[in-house]
């Protein structure tokens, strides 16, 4: 066995026994009444430890860029999707944020509970128009209370080359939320990257870009969002 491919073999190991700790953590905070806040500090710490143990013993590390582009009040973050990497991590790189995920995701033993609970916005994407509902309605609660919104608008994980392109849910966000919308583009999907066999070391860039603001047409906004992402997305490599 390669020692990168050791090295990932150990983090996912470890990483397995730092989730299986989270167990007493959810019996004591169910047992408080569920309260948001901690509920939402206990998931972060997971995925700080976690973000930890890639640096460490996977050595794979994340910068990022344009956090200046980050604005005060809550917003929709847009993000393409190379990896689980970026379902964890935005946990940590935007406390708070809501995100917009597909059902498969409570398949994750004990943090399936944290991640409903701090909560995040499970969609069932078999249910067609009643999930698009649920997503427009719990954007809407999150924005209100001031949280922001991400959402992986291709869908579902691509490879590191393939080419954004936006699903329509994205679009109907756009139009009924009437917020501004900030993109950000990762290169996760070169180390931890869908069919991958293992964990690699190396940088993921993470790249904010400048605010989309709202009132456009909903297809214009994603032609000009789909180009920025995809322009950053071919300069970070």
């Amino acid at each position: 066995m390669s020692i990168p491919k050791l090295r990932s073999k150990i983090f996912d190991g470890l990483f397995a026994i730092w989730t299986a700790s989270f167990a007493i953590g959810r019996l004591v905070l169910w047992a408080a009444g569920s309260p948001p806040g901690p509920i939402r500090a206990a998931t972060r710490l997971w995925v700080r430890m976690a973000l930890v143990g890639l640096k460490y013993v996977v050595r794979l590390r994340y910068v990022e860029c344009g956090r200046e582009f980050i604005p005060h009040e809550p917003c929709l973050i847009i993000c393409n999707h190379q990896s689980t990497w970026e379902t964890l991590a935005f946990l940590v790189l935007v406390p708070n944020v809501a995100i917009i995920a597909k059902q498969e995701l409570l398949r994750i033993p004990i943090v399936s509970w944290y991640l409903r609970k701090s909560p995040m916005i499970i969609i069932d994407r078999e249910t067609g128009a009643r999930a698009l509902k649920t997503m427009l309605e719990q954007s809407r609660a999150a924005l209100a209370s001031g949280r922001s919104v991400l959402i992986f608008p291709e869908g579902s994980r691509k490879s590191d080359v393939e080419p954004i392109r936006f699903r329509r849910g994205v679009e109907l966000l756009y139009a009924k939320l009437g917020t501004s919308v900030l993109p950000v583009a990762v290169n996760s999907g070169k180390f931890w990257g869908p069919g991958q066999p293992y964990k690699r070391s190396g940088t993921i860039v993470v790249s904010y870009l400048p605010l989309i603001s709202p009132g456009h047409p909903p297809a214009e906004f994603s032609r000009k969002a789909e180009a920025v992402l995809e322009a950053e997305r071919t300069r970070i490599g």
